[in-house]
């Protein structure tokens, strides 16, 4: 297992945690789902995963899903319905927290944050 890259800035006391995860995890005293906590949390690479592309047809698709106006699907993710008109047509592209939070609607369902 390669050593896990932390994020610049990162002390040692994480670096000496991921390592620690990480003999765990080789040893068999650390499952999986536990090793992948410690490392996305302080690895850095939540971010990654929290920012997987999602196009336009995709974002509708999640609205209707939940059953929701843009109006509604807007104010749930405190954006405006202009804006997730254009994340729809594919004018613009989601980013940041929006990003992060359909991602979350994606893996975990609208019901996630109501």
């Amino acid at each position: 297992m390669a050593p896990i890259k932390t994020q610049p800035g990162k002390s040692r006391l994480v670096e000496a945690l991921l390592e620690t995860a990480g003999d765990m995890r080789r040893s068999g005293l650390l499952d999986a789902a536990a090793h992948q906590k410690i490392t996305l949390r302080h690895a850095g690479t939540l971010a990654s995963a929290m920012s997987e592309p999602i196009e336009a047809d995709e974002i509708r698709a999640l609205r209707e899903r939940a059953t929701m106006s843009q109006a509604v699907f807007a104010r749930v993710l405190n954006l405006t319905s202009g804006y997730v008109s254009q994340l729809e047509r594919g004018t613009k592209q989601a980013s940041g927290s929006t990003l992060a939070l359909l991602n979350v609607i994606r893996r975990k369902g609208i019901d996630t944050l109501l």
